[in-house]
């Protein structure tokens, strides 16, 4: 697998958000989001078993698997190994292709409304859906997909303060009105740490 890094951090977004975390960031994506904010595209090959003794190092439970896209090369057999380990699993993913059956915990982050067709969602079921909203495209219900844990709607971080003052408050007001969505915002950002 190409591994653009391995670190230790809060969660800083949706239903985890606080929660102490492993964070894997698998290199490459299917996507191209005009907002993207990571840099995954840089990585090391590494097996799985150099994968799991890097995870090792950490005494923290949760494992978050992200990238880039995570689907593109995450194994069931990579998960085992992680529970082998006493780690819970958990993705962030576009939805675009299919995860390992075994993994514990599934986030949602869909695109296709900023990338059209190229975007399609293939999951059915996931336990949050977070979508980014940038104040000018209107979010979907995803009525098709079962969620356990939650609607979160989080505000597009554009680089521009004012701008990002204005799409928070946009946030704020549509899910005043639109209830069965719930705030997420990047604390990570908010208190810097990775």
């Amino acid at each position: 697998m190409r591994v653009n890094e391995i670190f230790k951090s809060l969660q800083g977004e949706g239903f985890n958000t606080g929660t102490a975390a492993v964070f894997i960031r698998l290199s490459g994506c299917n996507l191209r989001c005009p907002f993207c904010d990571t840099q995954h595209h840089e990585g090391t090959e590494m097996n799985e078993q150099e994968i799991i003794d890097h995870v090792l190092q950490y005494e923290i439970p949760l494992v978050v698997i992200t990238g880039g896209e995570p689907s593109l090369q995450l194994t069931s057999t990579l998960v085992t190994a992680l529970h082998k380990i006493g780690k819970t699993v958990a993705v962030e993913t576009n939805g675009t292709h299919p995860l390992p059956e075994n993994v514990d915990w599934i986030t949602l982050s869909p695109k296709d409304m900023f990338v059209g067709d190229e975007a399609r969602i293939v999951l059915t079921k996931v336990n949050e859906i977070k979508v980014i909203f940038d104040g000018e495209h209107e979010p979907k219900p995803y009525n098709d997909i079962t969620v356990t844990h939650g609607h979160f709607l989080q505000p597009c971080d554009t680089g521009d303060n004012e701008q990002n003052d204005r799409i928070v408050r946009q946030t704020v007001d549509y899910i005043m009105r639109h209830p069965q969505w719930r705030l997420s915002l990047q604390t990570h950002k908010m208190i810097q740490i990775p």
